[in-house]
């Protein structure tokens, strides 16, 4: 994989932990809102927290979308995983959550799932047209030859 890929993957993982961080924080000073009250929604967003957060999300999805043009989704999310970490820690430090053992425990074993998927290919490698005429070619040569 290429440092470019590296990047944008890293891209995905800090856009996600900042873009939740800063919304969270936006919508703690905000407080409640309701999809029965869209004006409310709309004015939301002039929080500056939950501008910023939005900004970074978007930048989350337009990394992840290049993520996504050139490796499996079984691929890319749980590459970013590493982003569950840094959001617990963003949240404990920044933003003074409590983040329980078992929390921690299940960040952990996220963690620890995510060295058995970045075992495999980045892509599922799909057969050409190419190939598949190729073996659809030797399978009926080997059919006539018998």
């Amino acid at each position: 994989m290429t440092f470019r890929k590296y990047l944008v993957l890293a891209g995905v993982t800090l856009f996600a932990a900042i873009g939740d961080t800063f919304l969270s924080r936006g919508m703690k000073q905000v407080g409640n809102i309701s999809l029965h009250s869209l004006p409310d929604i709309f004015l939301t967003i002039l929080n500056p927290w939950v501008a910023l957060g939005i900004f970074f999300l978007l930048g989350f999805f337009a990394s992840y979308m290049t993520a996504l043009s050139w490796a499996d989704l079984t691929y890319v999310l749980p590459a970013t995983s590493l982003g569950y970490v840094l959001l617990a820690l963003i949240a404990k430090f920044f933003l003074h959550e409590q983040v329980t053992t078992t929390r921690w425990l299940g960040i952990a074993l996220i963690s620890a799932g995510v060295g058995f998927v970045t075992q495999g290919p980045a892509l599922t490698r799909h057969p050409s047209h190419h190939d598949q005429q190729e073996s659809v070619s030797e399978a009926v040569g080997t059919r006539t030859q018998s």
